[in-house]
């Protein structure tokens, strides 16, 4: 057995040392990548460029990547040590061997050295953050909670767009849009307004993304937030929104400074973007995720209500497929909205069919816990029917029925001269 079990362990050996050797590796590739464009953007040589992104890739996969354990994570230590490359070398090192040793000299080496600095965040962190991120996630997705898409992109987006109402002030008075401040003027305030939001609900929707499983409560939510804010500024502003607009970029410090303004927004967003989403990630989570404990039932009320709706709303599209052909055969399917002019057969029939979608999500969700069985669940649906045949007809007050009787052979009014008689209930 203790021959077995050596054996076993020295096998093991070399694939986990194998599997060590991984990120260095990966950093190194990207880190050699990331330096190439660097020297692109700025013009710079091409061989120190791609030296200088080779040990810092190998140097954070060595040291940093087990800090990033997920994409968000990733991204702002990647952020970070690109930061702080960028302090010690082209702002700190290189002036002091240069012989500014003043401080008014060196924060004017600091500021020449700005575009650097856009270039080690951008094209550095960036990019070895978010690899090794994402490694990191799939690498620990045993301890850790289930990511859902879902919930990220709908409580992100949604706390995205509130965040962006704080600049309401800004925007109604002076005509100041944060979030979209590098990209220019447009035609008109409307399409400022719908890009601004736009921009604000891909950030939201973006954070939740990177951030799901590393918001453990309001004080983390907005850390992250605060520094998702702020990259924001360097990739928006300085970076995307510029090449959007086909403005040519212009990392300088002067023009980062007209930008000022828009990055003390884009920090009040981070702040607010994160308190946000976690309020609506916890409530999410209580909705969707927590089960009952009382009625130990799997599933919480929230997807419990979706089922229902879904359920409903098939059914209903069902019971109107089926009822559109006597609809069709006594000539109302036309006349479907109570309007006098008239629809084509087919607009009708779209309608129709939407209306009877609607009456069988509220079926779903009003008695989804009265059908017992087969009949039950007929003779409720059929009362549900009554009622919703009762609805529409009140709001049909304008339209006034016109009876006019044709043949009467068989003692009864041929329903197919009726001009107002709605057979979709039947």
């Amino acid at each position: 057995m203790a021959a077995s079990e050596s054996s076993i362990r020295a096998q093991a050996g070399p694939v986990a040392a194998g599997w060590v050797w991984i990120e260095p590796l990966l950093g190194l590739s990207l880190g050699a990548a990331g330096g190439a464009v660097r020297s692109a953007l700025l013009t710079t040589s091409l061989a120190h460029g791609v030296l200088l992104g080779s040990l810092f890739g190998l140097a954070f996969g060595l040291f940093f990547a087990q800090r990033a354990t997920s994409p968000g994570a990733g991204l702002i230590w990647g952020v970070a040590c690109a930061l702080l490359l960028w302090v010690m070398i082209p702002a700190g090192i290189l002036p002091v061997l240069a012989g500014s040793s003043r401080s008014m000299g060196m924060l004017r080496d600091a500021r020449a050295q700005f575009p650097e600095l856009v270039a080690y965040l951008l094209c550095l962190g960036m990019p070895m953050g978010l690899a090794l991120g994402v490694r990191g996630g799939l690498r620990s997705r045993a301890g850790q909670l289930q990511f859902r898409m879902g919930r990220a992109v709908v409580a992100g987006g949604l706390a995205g767009t509130l965040g962006g109402v704080i600049f309401g002030r800004w925007m109604s008075a002076g005509d100041f849009f944060p979030l979209i401040a590098g990209f220019g003027e447009l035609h008109s305030h409307t399409a400022n307004m719908t890009l601004h939001f736009g921009v604000a609900l891909v950030i939201g929707a973006t954070f939740g993304m990177l951030f799901q499983r590393d918001i453990r409560g309001y004080g983390s939510s907005m850390g992250w937030g605060l520094g998702y804010g702020i990259f924001w500024w360097f990739l928006g502003q300085l970076t995307l929104l510029p090449v959007a607009a086909r403005i040519p970029l212009d990392w300088s410090a002067e023009h980062g400074s007209e930008l000022f303004g828009a990055l003390v927004g884009h920090i009040l967003y981070g702040l607010i973007l994160g308190v946000t989403y976690a309020t609506l990630d916890r409530a999410w989570v209580r909705l969707f995720i927590q089960s009952d404990p009382l009625n130990r039932e799997v599933e919480g009320p929230g997807i419990r209500i979706l089922h229902s709706l879904g359920w409903g709303a098939l059914a209903g599209f069902v019971g109107g497929l089926v009822s559109s052909p006597v609809m069709l055969a006594t000539g109302v399917l036309p006349e479907i909205a109570g309007l006098g002019s008239g629809f084509s057969i087919l607009g009708g029939l779209l309608i129709h069919l939407f209306i009877s979608a609607l009456i069988g999500m509220s079926y779903g969700l009003l008695f989804r816990n009265e059908g017992m069985a087969v009949w039950s669940d007929l003779v409720v649906s059929r009362t549900h029917d009554l009622l919703a045949a009762y609805a529409y007809w009140c709001l049909r007050l304008e339209h006034r029925c016109s009876f006019r009787a044709a043949s009467v052979s068989h003692g009864t009014s041929d329903l197919r001269r009726c001009d107002c008689i709605d057979l979709s209930f039947a």
